[in-house]
C-alpha cells in the first residue's frame, strides 16, 4: 500500500480548517499533516513538514496567500499548491496561478470536487475550477492593442510590468524595487492607461505576449 498523501491546511479561520481536517479524515489515502493560520505560518510549516500538497487559502493575515506560494516555490520548487478560497476576481486568479499553484478552486465546490482536486494536484496534475478555467482562457484569448510596444513604458514601468507578470502581489513588488506600494499603484495604473488595458491580468499576459518574461511561464491550463 503506497504511503498516504500528506496534507497541509493553510487558512486563517478556524472552522474551514476544521472542516477541511473532517474531510479529509474520510479518506484512507490522505493524512492531515499539519494546519498554519496565515502565509507566515504556512512559509515555516511547509519548509518543515514538506508535504505533499498544500491547500492554500489567498486573504489572510500577515502574508496573503500569494506571496506565501511564492516563498514555499522558491524554497521548494516542487510543491504542489491548491488554492481554495472565495476569490474568482482575475486579481486574484492569475498572479496565484503565476505564482505556481497547481491548481484553484472555489469555496463553493463540492466535497469530492476538493478530493479529486487534491489526487490531481497530487499526481502533478492541474486542477481548476470550471468558471476560473473559463476566465483565463477568455483572457488568453483577448486581444491587446498590436500598436502599442513595452518602449511606451518608462525603465520602471517596464520593471513594475514584469514583476507583475511573475504573479507578484504590490507589496512585493514594492520591496524588490524598493518603493512605496503607493508608488507601485501609480506605475500599474499608469501601464494600464498607456497598454490600453483594463486590469492587471491583461498586463500580465500582454507582458508574455511581448516576451519581458520567459514564454514557459504561461499558465497551466490543463486538468
Amino acid at each position: 500500500m503506497s504511503e498516504p498523501i500528506r496534507i497541509l491546511i493553510v487558512d486563517d479561520h478556524d472552522i474551514v480548517r476544521l472542516g477541511l481536517s473532517a474531510l479529509i479524515a474520510t479518506e484512507p489515502t490522505m493524512l492531515l499533516a499539519g494546519e498554519a493560520e496565515d502565509g507566515m505560518e504556512a512559509v515555516l510549516k511547509a519548509r518543515a513538514l514538506r508535504p505533499d500538497v498544500i491547500l492554500m487559502d489567498l486573504a489572510m493575515p500577515r502574508k496573503d496567500g500569494i506571496e506565501a506560494i511564492h516563498e514555499i516555490k522558491n524554497d521548494h520548487p516542487d510543491a504542489r499548491i491548491l488554492v481554495i478560497t472565495s476569490f474568482a476576481e482575475d486579481e486574484k486568479v492569475f498572479p496565484a496561478i503565476k505564482a505556481g499553484a497547481q491548481g484553484y478552486l472555489l469555496k463553493d465546490s463540492s466535497p469530492q470536487e476538493l478530493l479529486q482536486a487534491i489526487y490531481d494536484v497530487h499526481n502533478g496534475e492541474s486542477s481548476l475550477d470550471p468558471a476560473i478555467a473559463r476566465k483565463l482562457l477568455r483572457e488568453l484569448n483577448r486581444p491587446v492593442a498590436p500598436a502599442i510596444s513595452e518602449e511606451a513604458l518608462t525603465e520602471r514601468e517596464i520593471e513594475v510590468i514584469k514583476l507583475l507578470a511573475q504573479g507578484l502581489a504590490n507589496g512585493e513588488i514594492a520591496r524588490q524595487l524598493v518603493i512605496t506600494e503607493r508608488t507601485v499603484r501609480s506605475h500599474v495604473g499608469s501601464i494600464l492607461s498607456k497598454l490600453h488595458l483594463a486590469n492587471r491580468t491583461q498586463a500580465a499576459l500582454y507582458a508574455l505576449r511581448q516576451g519581458l518574461i520567459p514564454a514557459n511561464q504561461d499558465p497551466p491550463l490543463a486538468g
